[in-house]
């Protein structure tokens, strides 16, 4: 006889935090993703880190659930490693530095979680570009918005936002192939090519730079550019 499972004990969301070396911010992004008002399922990829993210993770015992790579193998491929994991309704990305509010989660799933969408993206630029990004990155986001438009005919804002939210049924239907950081560009395009509205949520964004840690540079974007060419055609 199979052991019925109370709702209240299924996480409404699985937040994938990708992380490698974030020594000086992991600890707060986790302590506020698990304070947020929904329940969280939180499953960190230790990417290969050589500082003290190792340390800070193991603290936080059972209240996350982490896996651990012996060397860097990119966010794609974590977050890939990720969903074999994740058991909530909505799985959202969450980097693991503090550009992003945790607090603004809730209102990313919301449609989803009612219903009225499968996959939901929080733009940085619905009140045009923010303060602080460098400008080889803003030219960036502004050719991959582009391209998504004369690719797939559809207009949106925010293609590399790192807050992406999807029902976990759609997500898993993609079989990502992604291993850095065009994981971004593959999922706009299978969700586009599935016939899935992009919702887009406005979202906070306070841009970090090389000397703070970040790791994207805009020498990934011929990337991202052709990860968005191959996946316009053939099968997925």
């Amino acid at each position: 006889m199979e052991e019925e499972v109370s709702p209240e004990s299924v996480p409404q969301m699985s937040v994938i935090v990708p992380a490698l070396n974030e020594e000086n911010t992991l600890q707060e992004v986790i302590d506020r993703l698990l304070a947020l008002p929904l329940r969280t399922q939180v499953i960190v990829v230790d990417d290969g880190s050589r500082d003290q993210t190792p340390t800070i993770l193991a603290a936080f015992g059972d209240r996350i659930e982490l896996l651990t790579n012996p060397s860097p193998g990119g966010k794609g491929a974590a977050i890939r490693q990720a969903l074999s994991r994740a058991r909530g309704e909505v799985v959202v990305i969450q980097d693991a530095d503090l550009e992003y509010r945790p607090e603004e989660i809730p209102d990313l799933v919301r449609p989803i979680l009612e219903g009225q969408a499968d996959v939901v993206y929080g733009t940085r630029f619905s009140r045009g570009m923010p303060a602080g990004m460098a400008l080889p990155n803003k030219i960036v986001n502004r050719l991959l918005v582009w391209a998504v438009r004369v690719l797939y005919f559809r207009k949106i804002t925010d293609e590399a936002t790192c807050y992406k939210a999807f029902r976990r049924s759609v997500i898993e239907r993609m079989n990502l192939v992604c291993h850095r950081f065009e994981f971004c560009p593959e999922v706009t395009a299978k969700a586009i090519r599935m016939g899935k509205k992009i919702v887009e949520i406005p979202i906070t964004y306070e841009p970090r730079n090389k000397d703070a840690g970040k790791k994207i540079r805009w020498t990934d974007a011929p990337e991202a550019f052709w990860t968005l060419l191959r996946h316009r055609w053939g099968k997925f």
